[in-house]
């Protein structure tokens, strides 16, 4: 009987969940324009400083803080060189918790039909990387991430209560978002090793970018509706997804009238405001407002 209820329960609390997470709504607040950053490829949030990063003449990151509502560049870059050769030339995706390792991932399409790819995920010394400006004795470990499909873009989440690092695929077929173990992932030479892989599922099309919201248990799938053109944003349920082997997803949410590379998103501390970012020159930095 107690199994039984349990169950019930279960069941009760995951359409609870999906029902009030069904009324998601995302809107445009506005959008600004910030330069030096070449292509802007994403954001990451950490403890009130905004990150984006880019692949100008060199891979880069720039440091900026919420001033008001406007994000004020503090005078701090980084490159992604070594001995002043680019080396994270594409960056995608910045895995960062503030207690495990930090993961940065470099995905670069080897021809026109994205059927090749090169994907790197680096282990660095974030705080060294800060400090020094560049990766000069800051790559802790390089790792082949040979079991991605096309790319990778990691992001930490949560499951069952252990921090995984997360990455997704970008193309038309076969997608799947990954769960690698980061103690494995910062000593292994590729992904494909024993150990490293732990869960996966599959997941639609064309993800740039995730983002992981611990507060609700949901992860976002950053997209693009088609190749390299206009803004998705899916929120899927990260338990439910990995137990079936398949996305479940609570809201799938279209961005109307954005009709360029959307590349990476984050919420600026709690799951309201946030800041998205587009590959294109002008206004490539847009606020938000999500509603749930």
């Amino acid at each position: 009987m107690k199994k039984i209820l349990f169950a019930i329960t279960a069941i009760v609390s995951l359409g609870l969940m999906s029902f009030l997470y069904d009324t998601v709504q995302m809107n445009i607040v506005r959008a600004v324009t910030i330069d030096s950053l070449g292509a802007c490829q994403g954001i990451s949030y950490q403890n009130g400083r905004i990150f984006l990063y880019g692949d100008r003449e060199v891979g880069m990151i720039r440091e900026f803080k919420l001033v008001g509502d406007s994000l004020t560049y503090i005078n701090k870059q980084y490159k992604l060189t070594k001995d002043g050769q680019d080396v994270i030339n594409h960056p995608t995706g910045l895995a960062y918790n503030g207690s495990g390792p930090v993961f940065m991932g470099n995905s670069i399409r080897l021809n026109k039909e994205g059927t090749q790819w090169k994907a790197v995920i680096y282990c660095i010394d974030w705080k060294g990387l800060q400090k020094t400006g560049t990766l000069d004795g800051n790559i802790i470990n390089t790792v082949d991430d040979d079991a991605c499909i096309q790319g990778t873009r990691p992001e930490y989440v949560k499951y069952n209560n252990k921090w995984y690092v997360a990455t997704a695929d970008y193309g038309d077929h076969g997608n799947e978002v990954r769960l690698y173990d980061p103690a494995a992932l910062k000593k292994a030479s590729k992904t494909s090793e024993k150990g490293v892989l732990y869960k996966k599922f599959t997941c639609t099309p064309w993800v740039q970018n995730l983002h992981w919201i611990a507060s609700k248990g949901v992860l976002v799938l950053i997209q693009n509706q088609k190749e390299g053109r206009m803004w998705r944003f899916t929120y899927v349920d990260l338990k439910k997804s990995i137990e079936t082997g398949t996305q479940q997803v609570i809201k799938e949410v279209n961005i109307d009238g954005k009709q360029d590379e959307l590349e990476g998103f984050s919420f600026l501390g709690s799951a309201d405001k946030g800041i998205a970012v587009s590959s294109s020159r002008k206004n490539n930095v847009t606020f938000t407002n999500t509603s749930w």
